[in-house]
């Protein structure tokens, strides 16, 4: 009765966990770069602290293991805007962070501040080989497959080419990686990344979400049906619990 009722219920619990990450997921379906995010669950012993006794064997919970990201590539955009970015393959591009520390993102819907830097529509500068990168103004921009970032100016000698910078790519470990609250990605460590020199990127394009909206509704369903199925656990629990005691007073 104990494994019944404490797997029942921990697991309905953990369950409404698991459906807020599914709406999470199908409410990013179509922002840039997203990666889709899966709880894992498992059961594990009640532990007791501060001298209590011991829980009895039979009791478990089902707790939220751990936050499982998918980090397949999701379909490419064309949209031909000069500050597009898709990373193709493996990698991520490098952000500054105002706290001094790197973040790094998927995302390549870039945009230029009023200084001219190069920045995350929410306005984290691109991490550059130097530092932010800058872009003098009446310049096209151009972005090659390395991340090197050139302008050809629109007056005058419009033949002449300039290098400004080179956005970071990175490619660290995926199990070194974790997400933020911001939805960027850090290192677990906290340091920065290396540069990869195989990491390329393609200009013009934009990856979309790898979010599969079927499949995340097909899960919604199945994790509805799950915590209506351990409802009912918790139900039955109760009706077998009254009938034993109704069975153990009339003798």
């Amino acid at each position: 009765m104990d494994r019944l009722i404490y797997t029942a219920m921990t697991g309905a619990s953990q369950t409404l966990g698991r459906q807020a990450a599914v709406a999470h997921n199908l409410a990013n379906v179509t922002s840039t770069g997203y990666k889709a995010e899966e709880h894992r669950l498992r059961a594990v012993q009640v532990q007791t602290h501060n001298g209590m006794p011991s829980a009895l064997p039979t009791r478990a919970f089902v707790v939220d293991a751990s936050t499982h990201t998918d980090f397949s590539a999701g379909p490419m955009n064309y949209t031909g805007r000069q500050l597009d970015l898709a990373v193709q393959g493996k990698g991520w591009i490098a952000l500054a962070m105002p706290d001094g520390s790197e973040a790094y993102t998927r995302n390549g819907s870039l945009e230029l501040n009023v200084n001219g830097v190069v920045q995350t529509r929410d306005g984290i500068p691109v991490q550059g080989d130097g530092g932010p990168i800058s872009i003098p103004p009446d310049v096209k921009v151009s972005i090659a497959r390395d991340g090197t970032v050139s302008v050809i100016p629109e007056t005058g000698a419009q033949n002449i080419v300039n290098n400004v910078g080179r956005i970071k790519l990175v490619n660290p470990p995926e199990a070194d990686l974790v997400r933020g609250e911001d939805g960027l990605f850090r290192l677990r460590g906290g340091g920065p990344a290396p540069v990869d020199e195989n990491a390329k990127v393609a200009a013009g394009y934009l990856e979309n979400s790898n979010v599969n909206p079927v499949e995340q509704m097909v899960t919604m369903i199945s994790l509805a049906r799950q915590f209506e199925m351990q409802m009912r656990m918790i139900t039955t629990a109760e009706a077998d619990d009254r009938a034993a005691t109704q069975v153990l007073a009339s003798r």
